[in-house]
């Protein structure tokens, strides 16, 4: 599993979030505490908000504690709203292309869980998808594909009816391929304008999420586990819930994909 950290409220560096903290994401990188797996060593990657609509991007497939940019980086840029992601890979090779963040016009999304049996439904998955989402896949991940399937679905119109829409499919798809379902999601997602997050899984058996006020009276930080030991400064967010975080501050509903399937 891997683990990540995202932020929106007032501008700060990344490093607040990404190296400096006494768990910060290049310490759980190797050490992670509330995972299956504590090294997260397949890769990283950062995407952050500016002046411009669209992210800007930075991934490699070094583990993240022993590459000395990403620190740099990290101290250097400030920004109103980033993801930060290390990989500890279970679909895809490890190379730069598999590393989240995923980026499509402006939208940035990174994903901690699995779908079980995604090879199976991979080809079916992929056909979903119109010519232009599926030519602007460059990784092999089941992350990417469910992210390009929201997009799909109409992520820009409504963000989590469309996840709720991709992860839908991909239920239906493994009934109908092996007579059962499982997908584990814990994801983090922009337009550049607010942040979104949900945490849901099949079993509800999802990987973690926390949350904490941070950047100002309306900012948040949204993780894969606390940065730090105030037990009391983080939320654990529940199984089946969607975050929304924008400058009025966070938001929280319910994330029901088998709704759709009790309407279909």
């Amino acid at each position: 599993m891997c683990r990540w950290a995202a932020y929106k409220g007032e501008p700060l560096y990344l490093e607040e979030l990404v190296s400096s903290p006494a768990h910060s994401l290049i310490e759980q990188s190797h050490c992670a505490t509330r995972a299956k797996t504590a090294t997260n060593g397949d890769g990283f990657g950062i995407a952050w908000y500016g002046d411009r609509p669209e992210p800007g991007r930075y991934r490699d497939v070094l583990p993240a504690w022993s590459d000395c940019n990403l620190r740099s980086l990290a101290r250097q840029i400030r920004s109103p709203l980033f993801l930060a992601h290390v990989r500890a890979a279970t679909t895809g090779a490890t190379r730069r292309d598999n590393c989240h963040p995923f980026v499509h016009g402006h939208w940035s999304f990174m994903h901690n869980g699995q779908i079980a049996g995604f090879d199976r439904i991979r080809r079916q998955m992929e056909a979903m998808l119109s010519d232009e989402l599926f030519e602007s896949r460059t990784g092999t991940t089941d992350s990417e594909l469910l992210f390009l399937l929201a997009l799909e679905f109409g992520l820009d119109a409504d963000p989590f009816g469309a996840m709720e829409k991709a992860i839908f499919a991909v239920e239906n798809l493994s009934r109908e391929k092996s007579g059962e379902a499982l997908v584990r999601f814990t994801a983090a997602f922009s337009d550049g304008r607010a942040l979104y997050a949900v945490r849901y899984a099949t079993d509800h058996k999802p990987p973690t999420l926390y949350a904490a006020p941070m950047g100002g009276k309306s900012g948040y930080c949204l993780v894969s586990e606390p940065l730090n030991d105030e037990a009391d400064t983080w939320v654990e967010i529940p199984d089946g819930s969607a975050v929304k975080v924008t400058a009025e501050g966070m938001q929280a509903l319910l994330f029901q994909p088998e709704v759709l399937s009790e309407a279909a």
